[in-house]
Order: structure tokens, then sequence, then C-alpha cells
């Protein structure tokens, strides 16, 4: 059975890492992020379809693609978003969300806060970037 929570609840540090609550608390937050991901995405299909009429003025129809094509880009970084915010709920279940893939150790709670999707704590996120940068230089 899931905990409810107050209204104001926020994780604290003082209190045991990943307990029920911090568990509720990051899977609601994550529910209503990806929610809000696939609203958005909704309206974007009925605005495509709606929006469908031809310009006759090339440069009006030139904007109108130019849109369409921004649009489009921005649901699918939202698609990939949401699989991630999907494993992060998976995580929550299987009860190895908020530690880090690399090392276990737990990931910040401010860094959870700031990015529930995260998988990593910021020392192996930093060594990771460090990593490609050095590859990718080469």
């Amino acid at each position: 059975m899931r905990p409810l929570l107050p209204p104001d609840y926020r994780p604290m540090k003082k209190d045991p890492f990943m307990n029920s609550m911090q568990l509720e608390y990051f899977r609601l937050k994550l529910e209503s992020w990806r929610d809000e991901l696939l609203r958005e995405s909704n309206e974007t299909l009925h605005h495509l379809q709606e929006d469908s009429s031809q310009e006759p003025d090339v440069a009006d129809r030139a904007s109108l693609e130019t849109d369409r094509a921004l649009e489009l880009r921005t649901r699918d970084r939202e698609r990939k978003l949401i699989s991630k915010i999907d494993e992060a709920l998976e995580r929550i279940e299987d009860g190895s969300y908020g530690y880090c893939e690399e090392t276990n150790e737990p990931i910040s709670l401010k860094r959870l806060e700031a990015r529930p999707i995260a998988t990593l704590s910021i020392e192996a996120q930093e060594r990771h970037e460090r990593m490609e940068k050095t590859h990718r230089d080469d």
C-alpha cells in the first residue's frame, strides 16, 4: 500500500534514504511529469491534424513547415524522455531507484529533485562526461 503524502512533503536528508515516503514522492513527481508530456504530445498531434491546410504563400508554407519540424523534433525528445521516466518508475518498483548505476551509492536528493530520472551520482556523471569529451576529442 502506498503512503499518503502531505501536500507540503519534501524529501529530507535526515530521513532514511529512499524510504516509502520518498519513493512515493518521486513516483508521483515522475508520473505527473509523464502525464504532462503525454498531454502536450496529444495537443501537438491535434494541432498538426488541424493545421494541415495548404498555405498559398510560399514563405508562409516554408515557415509552417519549419515550425512543424521543430515541434516534431521537440516531441521526439519528449518521447525519449517519457521512456526514461518509465525506466525510473521501474527502478522505483524494483528498489534500485535513487542509487548510482556505477557505484551503487545514493544519488543526492538535490540531484533527484532537479533530475528525477538521474541514474548516476554527480561524481559519476562528471567522470562519464569527462570520458566522453576525451574520446570525442580523439
